[in-house]
């Protein structure tokens, strides 16, 4: 890659500094309203959250919820619900956290018991029992503008974009910038990220921005090809051969001429075949179908995508792959899975409307969902990310009697996979919110052991914007990740060019 096209990657958008907000994961009245955010900036100064009455005055503080995308933060309407008064909650940011009082008669819940009184860090919810779910987080006041994903396909705020990309913390507009300039780059690609995250999703997005929209999208798992026929799935075959009546194919690579070849799973490929691949990546795209006297030209796009480290490529396969993508798995974007939620429930509503039916809000076609069932969620550990939360809304859509879906298995209550994150490691920062400075190389190596090797988890416990600012200190302290976590732990994520 060249020097301008590498500083260009390298200068993406990243988090500003952070401070401590709250997101509205679930509101009964307002269901639209999930994933606006109110933030709190200046220490010991409270603020009243409950309804606005008409005689509010000005100068009263109170909180006030905001949509925020890239280049914009626009202020919504007063919070509203059945339950909610005008004074439900006295909210002050402290060093140590959102320090809450419950001011109103609706139960406050933290972490399932009542409480009158609690302190709220990142990784923490407060339910307000049958009306808001508030999700405590770290972020930046504003996000800045993106450079290459087009406003134009940002779609309406909640809702999945013009491509299916579904999310609105800062994690996810990363994505969607990395997306458009890795379809602009128009260069081979290797897409990293867990089971189940999304990885095809991204490389049809990618492809729909890429100028070779027009052109074929073949996709295929490359882990279903037959050990033997491997050149004839990728390459193709003359007529009649290799036997008399075989009708003559293209290939996959002869199919993409002109568009986007996407092989998920590229990682269980046996090494040995990875060679398959060497000679079309280069810059001419030579290849010869079976039975063939004379090469061929392919002009394709190449989208690999792997739940494994990079490095369990052939190294000269991954020399080709110029750009990496990053997916990240949904505990790394916690905020956004109410959206998934609703995504997934609208998706599932279009193609089994009878099931869906007695759950749907008839007025703008969102689905009645406890708030416990959302707390539940967004304190699981999940395995396959969306595809597993995909599971667990069919489950309890089996499950739930009434006409409100509620925790797979019965009726709401408290479950061990639904309690507080872990507690800190010996060592880690306690103020979450404003660092007079950056933590320690002890107080980083005590957290990533403590995290089970998890960067996105760690970084949150050490209260830093992002995962990308760790990888910035990981480097800085000379810190190996590798010694430090369990072998088998995920790769560490990135968006980089191959080296």
């Amino acid at each position: 890659m060249s020097e301008s096209a590498d500083a260009a990657l390298s200068s993406l958008p990243t988090d500003g500094d952070a401070a401590l907000a709250l997101v509205i994961a679930w509101s009964a009245a307002e269901p639209w309203r999930v994933g606006e955010v109110a933030h709190f900036g200046h220490l010991d100064c409270p603020q009243v959250l409950g309804q606005t009455p008409a005689s509010a005055r000005d100068h009263e503080a109170r909180v006030r919820f905001f949509r925020q995308r890239p280049g914009n933060l626009e202020p919504t309407l007063p919070l509203r619900g059945a339950g909610l008064s005008s004074e439900e909650l006295s909210i002050r940011p402290r060093s140590d956290g959102l320090h809450v009082e419950r001011l109103g008669p609706t139960p406050a819940l933290f972490r399932g018991t009542p409480v009158s009184r609690c302190v709220l860090t990142p990784g923490d919810t407060l339910l307000l029992k049958g009306d808001l779910l508030l999700w405590c987080t770290a972020r930046a006041p504003s996000l800045p503008p993106l450079r290459h994903f087009p406003e134009a396909f940002f779609g309406t705020f909640g809702d999945a974009d013009a491509f299916g990309l579904v999310g609105e913390s800062p994690a996810a507009w990363r994505l969607r910038e990395q997306v458009a300039f890795a379809a602009k780059s128009d260069l081979h690609t290797l897409i990293l990220g867990p089971s189940g995250a999304g990885k095809e999703r991204v490389a049809l997005a990618a492809h729909a921005l890429s100028s070779r929209a027009a052109r074929p999208f073949i996709a295929r798992n490359a882990a279903t090809f037959p050990p033997g026929l491997v050149d004839a799935e990728l390459f193709g075959n003359i007529k009649n051969y290799p036997n008399p009546g075989i009708p003559g194919r293209p290939g996959l690579v002869g199919a993409a001429d002109g568009g986007t070849l996407f092989l998920d799973e590229i990682g269980e490929l046996p090494s040995s075949i990875h060679a398959n691949l060497l000679r079309v990546l280069d810059a001419n795209g030579e290849y010869q179908r079976l039975g063939d006297a004379y090469p061929r030209r392919a002009d394709f796009r190449l989208l690999a995508a792997t739940n494994r480290a990079p490095e369990a490529l052939k190294h000269d396969l991954l020399a080709r792959m110029t750009l990496r993508l990053a997916v990240a798995g949904i505990e790394e974007r916690v905020e956004d899975i109410p959206l998934f939620v609703r995504y997934l429930l609208r998706r599932a509503a279009e193609r089994s409307p009878d099931l869906l039916r007695r759950f749907t809000r008839h007025e703008n076609g969102d689905h009645y969902v406890s708030g416990e069932l959302i707390e539940h969620l967004l304190h699981r550990r999940y395995a396959t990310h969306v595809r597993e939360l995909d599971s667990l809304l069919w489950q309890a859509m089996a499950d739930s009697t009434g006409s409100v879906l509620t925790l797979p298995g019965g009726p709401d209550r408290p479950r061990a996979s639904s309690g507080p994150p872990r507690p800190q490691p010996d060592g880690a920062p306690r103020d979450l919110r404003a660092r007079s400075s950056e933590p320690t190389a002890e107080e980083i190596r005590a957290c990533i052991v403590q995290e089970e090797g998890n960067l996105a988890r760690a970084s949150r416990a050490l209260g830093l914007t992002s995962r990308y600012a760790l990888y910035r200190l990981l480097k800085k302290h000379a810190i190996d990740v590798a010694g430090l976590r369990d072998p088998s732990a995920c790769p560490p994520r990135g968006f980089s060019r191959a080296r």
